[in-house]
């Protein structure tokens, strides 16, 4: 964050921010440290601060009080947060804090590994994501999900991005071609791509791979798109292309994105969370959580204080 935007706190100085004497201003303790992530340090029940922008926004998806465990290790306490439709919405916080696992649960890969217990509710327009009656290959039809690493299957280009239309039960060549003429379009691959659909994926570079992914996870239109870091493996370049591209698809897909870097956050999503220690602490439109955090451990946070 660019230093000039440091303000009396410490954190960041611009026009709205929250006065020392607001309803939104933080307890800070007598030796200066965070007092929210203290209590979160200690054990003790902690309240998240949502925004009512985010309250207001129609919801594709509805977290209420989901929490996780790992045999005896709690990973996740008492989430709630609606994630907005058609916009993108990040999650921030250091390593360890969740935000993978949060976002796994959504698509229920946390279902594979044995010991995993929850609470709480997930819903996906209204219905609910752990429901008995809930058909997990339906769901993540529904949720397009792409990894921190590109994970292409070793076959052609052209075979990757109909893999999921494949495994639906789709043979007619037209609907196929269509499709992945489309999706490629959708992750502003095809002009790269379109005279060599046959060669193989595995062959395209690291950015090309991971617009690929993306592609194939758009082929079947999912309700919502599942981001988990999908530029730590690339270079900069490559990063500028991913995050134009996420920009792009915003507009026609709900998008839920994990990242470690807040500056991408910022550039990319239009509401932001914050995380720590599988707690979610804040919760608000990007800027005003960039900017004007209603508490000082956020503000901490993306003033690179800690983590």
């Amino acid at each position: 964050m660019n230093a000039s935007l440091l303000g009396e706190r410490g954190g960041i100085g611009v026009t709205g921010m929250i006065e020392p004497k607001s309803a939104g201003q933080p307890r800070a303790t007598p030796d200066g440290t965070a007092s929210v992530l203290d209590a979160i340090r200690r054990g003790e029940p902690t309240e998240a601060a949502v925004h009512d922008e985010v309250r207001r926004a129609p919801a594709v998806l509805d977290i209420d009080r989901f929490s996780l465990w790992y045999g005896q290790t709690r990973a996740l306490f008492d989430i709630s947060m609606p994630i907005p439709k058609g916009t993108v919405t990040a999650l921030i916080g250091p390593s360890g804090c969740g935000k993978s696992t949060l976002l796994r649960s959504v698509n229920r890969l946390n279902d594979l590994i044995d010991g995993v217990r929850i609470e709480g509710e997930m819903r996906l327009n209204g219905e609910s994501i752990y429901s008995p009656r809930m058909d997990v290959i339906d769901l993540r039809k529904r949720l397009g999900m792409v990894f921190q690493k590109p994970n292409p299957f070793p076959m052609s280009i052209f075979e990757n991005v109909v893999y999921p239309l494949r495994i639906d039960g789709v043979r007619k060549k037209a609907v196929l071609q269509d499709a992945c003429e489309r999706a490629l379009r959708g992750a502003a691959l095809w002009d790269e791509v379109k005279d060599r659909l046959r060669a193989p994926a595995l062959g395209l570079s690291g950015g090309q791979q991971q617009r690929l992914c993306i592609a194939r996870a758009i082929v079947s239109d999912p309700e919502v798109l599942l981001l988990d870091e999908p530029c730590s493996a690339l270079d900069p370049i490559a990063t500028q292309r991913v995050e134009e591209l996420i920009a792009q698809i915003s507009t026609r897909y709900s998008v839920l994105i994990v990242t470690h870097n807040m500056q991408q956050a910022a550039r990319v999503s239009r509401f932001t969370a914050f995380m720590y220690l599988g707690h979610l602490v804040e919760y608000g439109p990007t800027e005003t959580i960039f900017q004007c955090p209603r508490l000082l451990e956020t503000e901490q946070y993306v003033t690179g204080r800690f983590g």
